[in-house]
């Protein structure tokens, strides 16, 4: 019982405040976070009465699976912008620019992390600051997906936006695997060239492959039903597989290895849009199938963001020197690589403010950061007031930045009930004409 009225209450609480942030023109996904933290442990939630909140972080993370679930929707979803045909036209720009707005932000925030290192080396060690840096290229390709949805945002930004976003994770996944590594024999005093190098390739690799697998099945079974409701069921059957396969961990000798369920699920999409004929359709209603998933999985969001990093001043001030030197390096290495591939103005000036808000997948690398001991501790709690700030305030500004780009036209958007009544009108007016020409 607790747990439906947890989830329904989460629900409930984020469509609603959405209605709020629709009167201060905000995107729904900011309203959905901020109920998250309303109904936490920190509001609601630490009045202690169970079921009317997530009364603990405990309680929170108990929901976690419900995250993955949605995280691979997210991903899945995002393969759909990987077609060949729209390949032709913005996949090599999209790779460059993904691949150099990722390395150039690591170094710029390692570079001034490393200065603060330097002036306080007993509070800020030198491990933390490279690991950081790593962290910095993540982006949230779910915060970002919500709002061109919300928008129905199109255009020449939206068309390259995606991929990167989607690309950028595998990036940010070898670099935070390096760096890594590095800050390991830094502290251990011993170079592990194993877990640098063969570990994140690898990891890369076989979640493609994973991906790429489950993509052809998908492809054959759809072939068995006619029926849209059986293949929406179908689609949903294998997004849950891909989810749970994706969660294998296992060794080979020494090598550990691993999946990223972003990228199983993104490939799943990417081949099922590619070779699926009537794909198009279905991932539209996958999208509207999982739309109340995505509400509870950025409310559960919301709940988990860590209110007590506020209490450091330490974590407050270093926390806001990532976030303004990650900024300036997501937006000059965009703005850069978008000019250098001779992309259009609106995509040069633009794009940049786009890659800001980070989540999901920098939070899992301060989690996988705490085997560093201490300095793991550190890392998280700066990834963690940075991640707070970022999903407050970078769907906002997508939104922004997509307005101004020209991808989304506020004017073009009508409400199903608006459209609902200018239907009814427009047939009374027929009506009218009928009978007087009659």
């Amino acid at each position: 019982m607790q747990t439906l009225l947890s989830l329904s209450i989460a629900l409930l609480v984020g469509l609603m405040l959405s209605r709020l942030a629709k009167l201060v023109k905000l995107p729904a996904v900011t309203a959905y976070l901020v109920a998250g933290i309303l109904i936490g442990p920190y509001c609601l939630g630490a009045l202690g009465i169970s079921g009317l909140g997530f009364t603990s972080m405990a309680n929170v993370k108990a929901y976690s699976l419900l995250a993955d679930v949605a995280l691979g929707f997210i991903a899945f979803s995002i393969g759909n912008e990987f077609r060949l045909s729209q390949l032709k036209k913005t996949g090599k720009q999209a790779t460059v620019i993904g691949i150099v707005q990722a390395v150039f932000t690591t170094l710029l925030v390692d570079a001034v992390l490393i200065v603060i290192h330097f002036a306080i080396p007993e509070k800020f060690p030198l491990p933390v600051a490279i690991v950081l840096g790593a962290i910095a290229s993540a982006t949230a390709p779910a915060a970002t997906l919500m709002v061109v949805r919300q928008y129905k945002a199109k255009g020449p930004l939206t068309d390259i936006l995606l991929p990167i976003v989607a690309l950028d994770d595998a990036v940010g996944l070898i670099l935070f695997a390096v760096s890594f590594g590095i800050s390991k024999a830094l502290i251990v005093g011993k170079v592990d060239l194993l877990s640098v190098i063969v570990e994140p390739l690898l990891e890369v690799v076989l979640s493609l492959a994973l991906g790429a697998i489950m993509g052809l099945l998908f492809t054959f079974f759809e072939k068995f039903f006619h029926s849209r409701s059986k293949r929406l069921s179908m689609s949903i059957a294998f997004v849950f597989i891909t989810v749970a396969l994706s969660m294998l961990e296992f060794h080979i000798g020494k090598v550990h290895v691993a999946f990223s369920s972003l990228l199983v699920c993104m490939m799943l999409g990417t081949i099922f849009c590619n070779v699926c004929d009537f794909s198009e359709e279905l991932m539209d209603r996958v999208d509207r199938w999982s739309a109340p998933l995505l509400i509870l999985f950025f409310v559960i969001s919301g709940a988990e963001l860590e209110l007590s990093v506020f209490a450091d001043i330490a974590i407050v001030l270093i926390g806001l020197i990532y976030i303004l030197s990650r900024s300036a390096g997501k937006y000059l290495g965009a703005f850069s690589s978008a000019k250098l591939m001779n992309c259009e103005p609106s995509i040069v000036k633009y794009l940049g403010v786009t890659l800001l808000p980070q989540a999901g997948v920098a939070l899992g690398m301060a989690i996988k950061a705490h085997e560093l001991g201490e300095h793991g501790v550190i890392i998280s709690n700066i990834t963690l007031f940075a991640v707070l700030v970022y999903e407050l305030v970078g769907p906002m500004l997508t939104k922004i930045a997509l307005t101004k780009a020209g991808d989304i036209r506020p004017e073009g958007k009508v409400s199903a009930r608006e459209q609902s009544r200018l239907l009814k009108e427009q047939h009374g007016t027929f009506e009218r004409h009928a009978k007087r020409h009659h």
